[in-house]
């Protein structure tokens, strides 16, 4: 079998993957750019394609047999380019790291460690407990959103509870209450939704109907004091009226993980915004780290060298996007 790990993110789950699949297979780690025309006739000639995108400018793999994401989102994927015969499949195994971002970025709000270490160090015990005024926050008892109820809402949902936070739901689908769940919204209802939250996390893929879904109305429909946390795709928030949401201090803050802006070839350093967000002191910014951990990659590993197994020897697939067709 031949499979291709294209592109920079998809050779990161390349190291050991031979002995995952087994020896029959032959491995090939190619650049993003195949500009050298031989990494374009492996390519072309490849039976399986771990990569994130697939679009006009690359061969077309004649043999192709699986396109396997090696994360969840697949919105860089041209489907209808792709062979018919090919199957497409994403992985997930993210959602644990991810919620443990999600946990620690709250509790850094409510619990303010580094900056009690930085003052003490100074021989300033601003947050020596005794007095009123100097207490701290906690997450206990707050109310946590989650737009979006799939592998990652599910996982944030458990640790919230541990913490003894009240969770409600906003998701397409219908969601029951649960042991989980104390209350769920429809998509319908999302500025009543924004409205019932101290925290908000957005989880929800890129879509037609996903982009832009948390705009203004409900942006103004936030309580003054709550934070938003993007941790889907950024295009899940309205760019500018999340800015503007910020900048005039109508909601008390952000935790963004996911951007509108990416580095390429040519802007190696380009900020994530064409919005001045990095000089608002009320955000925190990180560079869509949340799920890249060890354990996020080894879970990966697993699920596409298992699939790459399971399509060789005739077995159905798993977390299958497109069926290839005979």
């Amino acid at each position: 079998m031949r499979i291709i790990f294209h592109g920079e993110n998809a050779a990161s789950f390349s190291q050991g993957f031979d002995e995952l699949v087994g020896p029959e297979a032959e491995i090939r780690i190619l650049p993003d750019a195949l500009e050298a025309a031989a990494d374009r006739e492996a390519y072309a000639a490849a039976e399986a394609i771990i990569g994130v995108k697939f679009d006009a400018g690359l061969p077309m793999p004649h043999d192709l047999r699986l396109f396997h994401v090696p994360g969840a989102g697949y919105d860089a994927v041209d489907l209808a380019r792709l062979p018919t015969g090919a199957s497409v499949c994403n992985c997930f195994g993210h959602e644990q790291a991810i919620s443990e971002y999600v946990m620690s970025a709250l509790l850094a709000r409510a619990i303010p460690l580094a900056d009690a270490d930085a003052r003490l160090r100074r021989g300033d015990w601003a947050y020596w407990a005794g007095s009123p005024d100097r207490v701290h926050g906690e997450i206990a008892g707050q109310t946590i959103g989650l737009l979006g109820f799939g592998h990652i809402g599910k996982a944030i949902a458990r640790r919230a509870k541990a913490f003894e936070m009240t969770v409600h739901v906003a998701n397409r689908s219908p969601v029951a209450t649960s042991d989980l769940v104390d209350r769920a919204f429809g998509l319908d209802e999302l500025e009543a939704f924004c409205a019932s939250v101290d925290a908000l996390v957005v989880s929800v893929p890129l879509t037609a109907d996903t982009t832009g879904i948390v705009g203004r109305e409900a942006l103004a429909a936030m309580r003054h004091d709550s934070v938003i946390v993007n941790v889907g795709r950024g295009a899940t928030i309205d760019e500018t009226a999340l800015f503007e949401a910020l900048r005039e201090r109508r909601i008390g803050g952000a935790i963004i993980d996911t951007w509108y802006r990416y580095p390429n070839p040519g802007e190696p350093h380009i900020l994530p915004s064409r919005l001045p967000f990095h000089e608002l002191s009320n955000v925190l910014m990180t560079p869509h780290m949340s799920g890249w951990t060890s354990g996020t990659i080894r879970r990966r590993q697993q699920v596409m060298a298992d699939n790459i197994r399971r399509c060789f020897s005739g077995t159905a697939l798993v977390n299958v996007v497109r069926e290839g067709q005979p």
